[in-house]
């Protein structure tokens, strides 16, 4: 086997094989003969078929599945010899493939870039200082016990928190619109799901009461002929709600499965899982500004095979998800410049960390694996049976491992960093939006 390698333009290389004629004449004789051996053809006894036969008719098939396995081989043979390390399948054009002739080819294909890792002690990272508080626990009852409202009819005037029912008739430039009228239609204020201003216009209406009131729908909305336009819209008030909490007392408990120890069972638990909630969520805030600043501090060329595979499942986890809301057979194909630069950011972060694993020589640490299972298994009502099934499933387990030293990975690259510890509430690290 003969083989020259070419750079011809950023990561991709081209190979030029040429497999020895006899290598190739020999292979080809053996499938021949077996297969005079092996198939039917009318006036010849089975097995007695003549080889001028079998050749004329299956001469040229054979040789073209000869030819597609040596590539192959050869292809592997050659980037283990040549220590060249591909991204991708290769691209196989073969340039002569006669009998008594060397079999050429060419194997056109994309390899990883070389990773210099730069400046990893300017990685910035503000480490979240945080706890959660009575205060913190005291509001995240409020919001129990909003999930547990009840409501109560009313006469007085509207407020945010309370549901109305009402009709509204809406028009643009004097002419009504498809779905800008509504009767018997119930909508909370203060939920955010009507365009802006439309809720705010009609706090402190009555039972009763008529108003027309002035809104703009935003730029971004979803009816391409109701974009910025202005509109007005005639509301009927009809019936007015106003929230009504539980009490926090054992029968608050038991709605969230406390059976035994009442509120303050309750509260334990509750609190459990905020700081479980929390310290995640520290986790990924500290991770992601890690992953920033190594993007950031680290140019990559990648390779448009990995990019393209990324984009594939990408699309495929979307449209998974599309598939629970309507007929996978009426899902379209969402185009590839929909994920492309996600696709490349993932690429990106996947080769500068898998280079700080090499460098750093970094092996899966198994308490970390355990300590990553224990966790996720803390959020479910029998945490022992999830611990169980990862130990049973390989997959998942797999999954896990590689989780962990990913964390690793990041861990190592925290202690490099230039870490600046910062206060911060429960609500700043739980609802940034909100800030």
């Amino acid at each position: 086997m003969q083989v020259s390698v070419e750079t011809t333009q950023g990561l991709e290389r081209r190979l030029t094989i040429s497999v020895p004629a006899e290598t190739v004449d020999v292979e080809v004789k053996n499938r021949l003969r077996h297969l005079g051996k092996t198939q039917r053809i009318n006036g010849f006894r089975p097995g007695k078929v003549p080889v001028s036969v079998i050749q004329k008719r299956y001469g040229q098939s054979v040789r073209q599945e000869v030819a597609g396995e040596l590539m192959q081989r050869n292809f592997v043979e050659a980037i283990v010899a040549e220590k060249i390390n591909p991204a991708g399948r290769p691209q196989f054009v073969a340039k002569s493939n006669e009998d008594g002739k060397p079999l050429e080819f060419e194997a056109t294909f994309e390899v990883y870039p070389e990773v210099e890792l730069k400046d990893l002690e300017k990685i910035a990272v503000e480490r979240p200082q945080v706890e959660v508080t009575d205060k913190d626990l005291d509001e995240m009852f409020v919001t129990l016990q909003n999930q547990h409202k009840t409501w109560k009819e009313n006469k007085r005037k509207t407020k945010n928190g309370d549901k109305l029912t009402i009709d509204f008739n809406g028009r643009v430039d004097g002419e009504e619109f498809e779905g800008g009228k509504a009767e018997g239609f119930e909508l909370e204020l203060g939920s955010g799901r009507m365009i802006p201003g439309f809720e705010k216009e009609i706090v402190g209406m009555k039972v009763g009461e008529e108003k027309t009131i002035s809104v703009t729908f935003p730029e971004d909305y979803h009816a391409e002929n109701l974009k910025g336009k202005d509109a007005e819209f005639d509301i009927v008030v009809h019936k007015t709600e106003g929230p009504v909490l539980p009490e926090v007392d054992e029968e608050f408990a038991k709605l969230f499965g406390v059976e035994e120890g009442g509120v303050d069972a309750l509260r334990e638990e509750v609190g459990k899982n905020m700081q479980r909630e929390l310290t995640q969520a520290v986790k990924a805030k500290v991770k992601e500004q890690v992953i920033e600043g190594l993007l950031e501090a680290n140019e990559l060329e990648l390779p448009s095979a990995l990019v393209a595979q990324e984009v594939d499942v990408l699309r495929q986890q979307a449209m998974q998800r599309f598939a629970g809301q309507m007929d996978a057979a009426n899902l379209p194909q969402l185009p590839d410049d929909m994920f492309e630069e996600q696709a490349k950011r993932r690429v990106k972060v996947g080769l500068l960390l898998g280079e700080v694993i090499k460098v750093n020589e970094l092996k899966v640490d198994e308490a970390k694996v355990k300590e990553l299972i224990e966790s996720a298994a803390s959020a479910y009502e029998d945490p022992q049976e999830v611990i169980d099934y990862y130990s049973s499933n390989k997959e998942l387990n797999q999954q896990m491992q590689n989780v962990a030293l990913e964390e690793q990975a990041v861990e190592l690259l925290l202690e490099k960093a230039a870490v600046k510890d910062v206060e911060a509430s429960f609500k700043d690290i739980m609802n940034p939006q909100a800030k």
